[in-house]
């Protein structure tokens, strides 16, 4: 188990076996998340470019116009339900 110290202005040190399995570098930002029970997570912030490509589409290239109608399609399905009685 790997620790660290917190200074008196509140501060720590990461340990170099968690910055570098979490690939942080100088100036990285990181997320902490503290869960129900008082367990506290880290993360780093990563940029949106990370998620390019994370997303699989297997069928033709679609227009930015048909996009924008699939789009308009859906708000007016999503509309008309809510204002269903």
């Amino acid at each position: 188990m790997t620790q660290s110290t917190v200074t008196a202005k509140g501060q720590t040190t990461i340990p170099k076996e968690i910055r570098d399995r979490l690939g942080l570098k100088p100036r990285s930002k990181i997320r902490y998340l503290v869960t129900h029970d008082g367990t506290v997570m880290l993360a780093p912030v990563l940029p949106v470019s990370a998620l390019r490509g994370i997303l699989k589409y297997d069928g033709p290239p679609v227009s930015l116009e048909e996009m924008d109608d699939a789009i308009k399609a859906g708000a007016v399905e999503r509309f008309e339900r809510s204002n269903e009685p």
